[in-house]
């Protein structure tokens, strides 16, 4: 996968229509992640926070596959609406977090200058992604007090999910689309392709 990104000024309308097609399929799985994020409750111990990056994964997804500036705000924030409309449990609150979601990710994206699509770059916009949501959870009063150590494994479980699942898993599964061929029509050609024509 070329990690090197040379962007074309602005969103094309066939990069909003691809955004809101994967936004759309990843609005159906935060609907569907609900259960499985609950399902991890009765472990203890914040482990639920290890499966909250999914949540995050629309807007390094989107980014990874069409690289441009705002990608990931539109994506999270379309999941989210998504997510909404089918009758997300948190309601239209969804639509704040998946808008400060977005938000986060494209915060690194845009200090990469939208150059750079690889590993560390999607993990870091997964980080983003977290930490605003925490922003929120802080917020809306969703975080009791907890001791210190609580703290730690809250905000630590979540930063290791949201990397592993919205930063390993979004640019592996990026990559693997990237093979078949399908995304070429979505950006710019790089430098490679340009050296493959010689």
């Amino acid at each position: 996968m070329s990690t090197n990104v040379r962007t074309s000024k602005g969103l094309k309308l066939t990069d909003i229509l691809v955004t809101i097609v994967i936004s759309v399929v990843f609005g159906l799985v935060y609907k569907i992640w609900g259960p499985v994020y609950d399902l991890m409750k009765p472990f203890g111990l914040h482990a639920e926070q290890l499966m909250y990056g999914m949540w995050f994964m629309a807007g390094t997804f989107a980014y990874l596959i069409i690289r441009k500036p705002g990608v990931a705000i539109l994506a999270e924030v379309a999941a989210a609406t998504v997510s909404a409309f089918l009758g997300s449990e948190w309601g239209m609150s969804t639509l704040y977090y998946g808008l400060l979601q977005g938000l986060g990710a494209e915060l690194f994206f845009a200090i990469f200058l939208y150059r750079n699509a690889n590993l560390g770059v999607a993990s870091l916009a997964a980080v983003g992604a977290a930490v605003t949501s925490l922003i929120l959870d802080f917020s809306y009063g969703y975080i009791d007090q907890l001791s210190t150590w609580n703290y730690v494994l809250y905000i630590g479980f979540r930063m290791i999910g949201s990397i592993v699942i919205a930063g390993v898993f979004a640019y592996y599964l990026a990559k693997a689309l990237e093979v078949t061929g399908v995304t070429r029509s979505l950006r710019p050609a790089t430098e490679q392709d340009y050296k493959g024509l010689d």
